[in-house]
């Protein structure tokens, strides 16, 4: 007993130290985003950038831990039915939104409704492909709600750490539709003040959040900077005390770096090329197969990461459920002489040429660059198109491109990583793929609850992805946060989301 509580005591101390236990109260966190975040609704947005923003912003029905499990916030506690088909969510007390609105098992409602398109039918959200098995929403009284499902589905929980279970004003929503995005109101522990595109974001503590222990800063102020050499000039030259991303090749020498922490996990997420499978030339499978077969996954890694990445074949990263499902734990080999044959087959022996679009950024363009030249080796011509986020989301939208290099940043239930991609509909298959024997493969994987049987589900899944190539896995990459010695609190966790409720800084 002695040892187990000297062992506890040494932990603490290791973790948090003696002096810097007790929060202090103040101050302006600086924070460098890796773009401008596009839109500030949660059930319109599907940019990464934007979620940085939500977590302090926004309450979620339930978040989760360094442990990916799942931990209460809006909701108290839940229980589910023998049949996995209904969650009943208790609800925190005495929790109001920056409007003025109480919450309730009303406002629940209301968010899977406008979701759904049920509040308002004008209104599509990315969201409806993740919680499209959501039947029915009851109040059983204002603190408790109750959610009927189509069927089982066991990614349900993890689906709401995420945006699905941000909680936005409905009186706010009601008044401004997709305004909202203007002017959020969520109930988190900082309130949204002012935008100034491509400038900053300015949060403020709202003091009447439900939750007294947290809010430690008086703002936070949010600044773009695609540049990742600018990011880290300006941290390193004390003008910000937190960047979103660091340049992968800095790695090795900023964990030496005594003047600043670096903190780094395996990740969640993937970067791949997003193929438009339903018009020339990709239309044509055998080029999207001479396409990969050019591609030299662990040299691209090398060359523009270090060991910042690792290479990937799938969208299941190393620690995630699934990761050696199949093709996922297979990085294939280059191989020239596949390339021409596919080209042969596909009628185009000569080689054939398209445009890959990029955001801005050393790391894209040295991506693209690197795929350029591969691809030129097996007679591909590759042109990069770079435009900026904004841009790239509405040719995603309007599928207006040959392919795209993007990034997912990953959900901590392997269904968040493939079934919004792959689905005939689903809120990101923006390569227009559709496969009745993928969707039927996909739906079976949510209702099964044994990691075993989830595993081989996904392995058969990715067997027919790696023929069919709708989207071009390259590389899992990992989670780098770079922080002044002033900033306390912060929890790094895999999703790579900023969580500053906890933060505060010291003199």
């Amino acid at each position: 007993m002695k040892r187990t509580i000297l062992a506890v005591v040494l932990t603490v101390l290791l973790i948090g130290g003696l002096a810097s236990a007790a929060p202090i109260r103040g101050g302006v966190l600086r924070v460098g985003l890796s773009g401008d975040p596009i839109n500030l609704d949660p059930h319109q947005s599907v940019a990464f950038v934007d979620r940085q923003i939500f977590q302090n912003l926004f309450d979620k029905l339930v978040d989760i831990n360094q442990e990916l499990q799942i931990v209460p916030m809006l909701a108290t506690s839940w229980t589910i039915s023998p049949d996995g088909k209904t969650y009943t969510f208790k609800l925190q007390r005495n929790v109001v939104f920056h409007d003025g609105t109480p919450f309730s098992a009303e406002s629940v409602k209301y968010n899977f409704e406008r979701m759904l398109g049920i509040a308002d039918p004008s209104f599509s959200s990315p969201r409806r492909s993740e919680v499209n098995l959501v039947q029915k929403i009851t109040v059983v009284d204002p603190l408790t709600v109750q959610i009927d499902l189509d069927k089982p589905f066991s990614p349900f929980l993890a689906t709401l750490s995420d945006r699905a279970g941000m909680m936005i004003s409905p009186t706010a929503a009601r008044r401004l539709g997709r305004g909202i995005a203007l002017e959020p109101v969520g109930t988190g522990p900082y309130k949204f003040v002012e935008r100034r595109p491509q400038e900053r974001i300015v949060l403020e503590r709202f003091d009447q959040h439900w939750d007294k222990s947290t809010g430690h800063v008086d703002r936070i102020l949010y600044r773009p900077f695609t540049d990742e050499q600018a990011r880290l000039a300006n941290i390193r030259a004390g003008e910000l005390d937190v960047i979103e991303q660091i340049p992968p090749t800095e790695a090795a020498n900023l964990r030496t770096d005594a003047r600043l922490k670096l903190l780094e996990r395996g990740g969640l997420g993937w970067n791949a090329l997003w193929i438009n499978v339903s018009a020339p030339p990709f239309n044509n499978r055998a080029l999207r197969q001479a396409f990969n077969a050019a591609i030299d996954r662990r040299t691209l890694a090398r060359v523009v990461f270090g060991d910042a990445v690792t290479p990937g074949n799938g969208p299941f990263p190393p620690g995630l459920l699934g990761a050696d499902a199949g093709p996922n734990a297979r990085i294939p080999e280059r191989n020239l002489d596949l390339a021409r044959a596919k080209l042969r087959e596909a009628g185009q022996p000569n080689g054939f040429a398209f445009a890959l679009t990029i955001t801005p950024g050393r790391v894209s363009q040295q991506v693209a660059q690197v795929l350029q030249s591969m691809a030129g080796e097996a007679g591909i011509r590759v042109n990069i198109d770079l435009v900026e986020g904004g841009a790239l989301v509405e040719k995603f939208n309007t599928h207006r491109y040959d392919a795209a290099f993007a990034t997912w940043s990953g959900r901590p239930d392997p269904d968040g990583n493939i079934h919004g991609f792959f689905a005939t509909g689903g809120g990101f298959n923006y390569s227009v793929y559709s496969n009745s024997k993928v969707d039927a493969m996909l739906d079976a994987a949510r209702i099964l609850t044994t990691p075993d049987h989830r595993r081989r589900a996904y392995a058969e899944i990715l067997t027919v992805l790696n023929e069919d190539l709708p989207i071009i896995f390259l590389y899992w990459p990992r989670e780098f946060k770079l922080l002044s010695p002033k900033v306390q609190g912060f929890v790094h966790i895999s999703d790579g989301m900023m969580r500053f409720r906890n933060v505060w800084l010291t003199p």
